[in-house]
């Protein structure tokens, strides 16, 4: 009897595909059977692209004259951690029962790298047809299995996923070698993770080289009211201005114009969106968003999460409004919820997938047992839907103007007049636990109502007396540090001024990939996150800003990078050939490697001074402080005290600058408050380094007179 092999891409979603296969299949080593089909899964990557040794052997040293390597036939190979899993599938395929292949890997490009490769890997001539789904409910899954596809339909995905995948390789493996070979230290180089660290190098440059430039404004009162003038930048053209000022009794009302202004629902979310509000209103990065994201897509209680779109289809417009009713009633909002479905469909703007909604499950899952991140990302993706399915709102909006010495005076007040979608928004995301607003807000609707209550009572074209006439004084301020919001925001805008309006996709990056290509930053030592537990901002290393500095324009053009992701997306839809696009990168990558010039005095900028902080007990020369810990400045010995220190942790301490300047000055250090991880207990003791005969520091303790003493000191290597 035939069976069809469904491939998912992990575990946990292949036991899904079983149940709604209703196979009754039994668990074996890496796939499930039944009497029908044969289900398995392959977690994630099962075939890479082969290091460049694996084409000649001369490329296992890294050397300038090698390049640049340009593959005429690529070769892969099979990841050594899921070397078994693969083995598994390729039997599967192989078997004679099983006539042809169900690909249900995620539906996106990537999903579909994965299933492509390991099928070509194999040799497998079988056909296959493709699922593509966007939710894990069980009627989706049940939906996609009788709608499957023709996998052949695909083949320009498939193409679009190689292009990026060699592209990567081709410019990360060329660019690294080149600029290391000729500065003499790793550099890391990416065609989509050097263009947004060039961002971030070239914001902290501009804050960095910012002058500030003195302001100067007007103030009156007037009715009650006060009112500012436009910016003097000189300060003898304002003080002329406010002696005119003192002199006058009145100033006249030339313009009062209230109107109400409507602020549409928002758009529901992408992932690039959701992952901003999370990162503004919650502090998380956007991979621990995209994370919690995944997560609850597997749980059947969130779409797909790795889309660009912002809207749905359709054909999902029928069941919108039970949807709305189920989430406003989880969330115990009990008011009317308004629903204008048309507000969020729109064929034209999905093409992969929808926007990320909630999926009616959301109705009967156990909220509190959720982990508390999954929580409030959930409750960001209900309010969105829930909000951009509602009214506007309304805001009241009043101008008015005074005019007195030849100078125009302005002041604006608003108020919410209806609250529309923000108020079930505002219910959800968190606002219903205080039935109060802050203090803060409160003030501002006690000064908005008596602005309008003085406004009301005035006349357009009347005078009315003036008082306190008076000069403030400012300063110009610089653009702010990138947090994850505002970078992911840069990202994604990145070369839109330089593209067609038309443009599908404008930006670096992709919505999937955006949040790696941060964390790959901070992990490899070119960005740091600083501040505060609620905001964190991303701020360039020397290392860093010493890569941005040597790099070529074509390599930290986030334009031209944007310009790569568009071709891509053309490749996907048959608009460019594959052929071409590689052929722009390995011509592009070619001329970096004939033209790039070393730039005079980089070695400064790549090493710079370090600091001293002692002389080294075995040669005499300096140590200086390194990222790993503190080391002799001559290369020769090998004298260091690590940071990450075995012994000092073992007492409960770090091996801090000011521990290692002691050691280095009186050969001990004095600790108070050390902790016995056996018994629990604090003592104070003395730690004595000497060096032994392969230069390496050794620590012991000495409990001097007075001191709680737990124990005999041992001696232990550094």
């Amino acid at each position: 009897m035939s069976k069809a092999l469904y491939i998912a891409e992990k575990p946990s979603v292949a036991q899904e595909f079983a149940k709604a296969l209703k196979s009754g299949g039994q668990r074996r080593d890496g796939y499930i059977e039944s009497d029908t089909c044969v289900v398995t899964w392959c977690v994630g990557h099962l075939v890479e692209l082969a290091s460049p040794e694996s084409y000649d052997e001369k490329y296992e040293k890294w050397r300038y004259d090698d390049l640049p390597i340009l593959p005429s036939q690529w070769n892969y190979q099979i990841a050594a951690a899921t070397r078994k899993q693969f083995s598994i599938l390729k039997k599967l395929m192989e078997r004679e029962d099983v006539e042809g292949l169900v690909e249900a890997t995620d539906a996106g490009r990537e999903g579909e790298l994965i299933f492509r490769l390991v099928y070509n890997q194999v040799k497998c001539k079988k056909p296959f047809e493709r699922l593509w789904i966007s939710s894990m409910e069980d009627q989706a899954i049940s939906d996609g299995f009788s709608h499957l596809r023709n996998g052949r339909e695909y083949d320009n995905l498939y193409q679009a996923a190689l292009c990026r995948e060699r592209a990567d390789w081709i410019v990360g493996m060329n660019a690294t070698r080149l600029f290391s070979t000729l500065y003499g230290q790793t550099l890391n180089v990416g065609r989509v993770m050097t263009p947004t660290l060039a961002m971030i190098v070239q914001r902290e440059a501009e804050i960095e080289g910012f002058k500030p430039e003195p302001i100067y404004r007007l103030s009156i009162s007037c009715g009650g009211i006060t009112a500012l003038s436009d910016r003097f930048e000189n300060k003898q053209d304002a003080e002329k201005i406010l002696n005119r000022l003192k002199e006058e009794k009145t100033a006249q009302v030339t313009k009062i114009d209230p109107a109400d202004k409507q602020e549409k629902a928002p758009q529901l979310y992408s992932l690039t969106a959701l992952q901003r509000d999370a990162n503004r209103y919650l502090g998380f990065t956007a991979q621990q968003t995209l994370d919690y994201t995944q997560s609850l897509y597997e749980k059947k209680l969130v779409t797909y999460p790795r889309t660009d779109s912002r809207f749905l289809t359709e054909d999902m417009e029928g069941m919108i409004p039970n949807l709305a009713q189920k989430m406003a009633h989880k969330f115990g909002f009990t008011k009317n919820v308004q629903v204008h479905a048309e507000q969020v469909i729109n064929n034209s703007k999905v093409s992969d997938h929808h926007a990320i909604i909630p999926t009616v499950n959301v109705a009967d899952a156990e909220f509190g047992e959720l982990p508390s991140g999954e929580q409030k990302v959930l409750s960001l993706i209900t309010a969105r839907l829930l909000a951009a399915l509602g009214d506007a709102a309304v805001r009241n909006e009043v101008d008015v103007e005074f005019t007195c010495a030849d100078t125009v005076f302005r002041a604006k007040t608003k108020n919410i007049r209806e609250k529309g979608w923000r108020e079930i928004q505002d219910w959800i995301i968190g606002s219903k636990a205080d039935s109060t607003d802050s203090e803060e807000e409160n003030e501002d609707k006690r000064g908005n109502a008596e602005m309008l209550a003085c406004i009301a009572a005035m006349t357009n074209g009347r005078s009315y007396p003036l008082q306190n006439p008076k000069m403030e004084e400012g300063k110009t301020t610089p653009k702010k540090h990138f947090t994850e919001d505002s970078l992911l925001s840069a990202m994604e805008r990145a070369g839109a001024d330089e593209m067609p309006e038309e443009t599908e996709r404008k930006g670096i990056g992709t919505s999937a990939t955006r949040a790696a290509t941060i964390e790959k930053l901070v992990r490899i030592g070119f960005v740091e996150r600083k501040g505060n537990k609620k905001t964190k901002y991303l701020m360039p290393t020397h290392k860093g800003v010493a890569l941005i500095t040597v790099m070529p324009e074509q390599i930290q053009s986030p334009s031209m990078t944007a310009e790569w992701e568009q071709k891509l997306l053309d490749v996907e839809k048959g608009n460019f050939q594959d052929t071409e696009f590689m052929s722009e990168i390995e011509d592009m990558i070619t001329d970096l490697v004939k033209t790039y010039k070393v730039i005079e005095d980089a070695e400064v900028l790549m090493h710079p001074a370090m600091e001293e902080i002692g002389i080294c007990p075995c040669c005499g020369q300096h140590v200086i402080e390194r990222q790993k810990g503190y080391s002799c400045e001559n290369r020769g010995c090998n004298f260091v005290l690590w940071k990450q220190n075995k012994f000092f942790e073992a007492l409960g301490k770090k091996m801090t600058k000011q521990t290692a300047i002691k050691l280095l000055t009186d050969g001990k250090v004095a600790l108070k408050g050390c902790k016995s991880k056996k018994t629990g207990n604090t003592y104070d003791t003395t730690v004595v380094m000497t060096v032994d005969e392969n230069q390496r520091a050794i620590f012991e303790l000495n409990f001097e007179k007075g001191e709680a003493k737990y124990g005999k000191g041992k001696s232990k290597k550094n």
